[in-house]
């Protein structure tokens, strides 16, 4: 029998912050990133735009105010994840550089859907594809290169770390 990859789409927007060459991260605790570094953001809430939502998600999983600089642009991921009837994920991303306001770090309010254990600072040398999520990895390539690649990267190996 063949085996039929069933995909969920994920979409959401994602905020890249730096600061003395230290990306903002935060420990997922939910997902297919779960137990791994991954940017502040996630999904839209009904009628939320895009800049609403950043500032919104960025605020619940790091407890800063951030001023959005730029769109940096749009990228997809594909990779294996089990969830309810689905067997992969289709994740696309809208990428923000983001500044942080002057706030400190706070611990997040554990809420129904909040999948973020807390926001650090990390450096690029700290990162791996087993222990950061395909963002992170995307937004350190986009801090050395000012560059998106356009393609969807597949990550067919990807493991879930429980």
């Amino acid at each position: 029998m063949m085996n039929t990859k069933k995909f969920h789409r994920a979409f959401g927007v994602y905020g890249i912050c730096v600061k003395e060459d230290k990306l903002l991260v935060i420990n997922k605790i939910g997902g297919p990133y779960t137990n791994r570094f991954d940017l502040p953001g996630g999904s839209l809430e009904e009628g939320e735009s895009l800049v609403s939502a950043m500032k919104r998600e960025f605020l619940e999983e790091t407890g800063l105010s951030i001023d959005i600089k730029q769109n940096i642009g749009t990228c997809d991921f594909v990779l294996p994840w089990v969830w309810k009837e689905f067997n992969h994920v289709h994740h696309i991303t809208v990428f923000y550089e983001v500044e942080n306001m002057d706030n400190i770090l706070s611990k997040p309010i554990l809420f129904e859907g909040q999948d973020s254990l807390g926001a650090q600072w990390i450096r690029k040398e700290e990162v791996s594809v087993k222990n950061a999520s395909p963002l992170v990895l995307k937004a350190f390539e986009w801090l050395s290169n000012k560059k998106l690649d356009i393609n969807v990267q597949h990550y067919e190996e990807w493991t879930v770390n429980t």
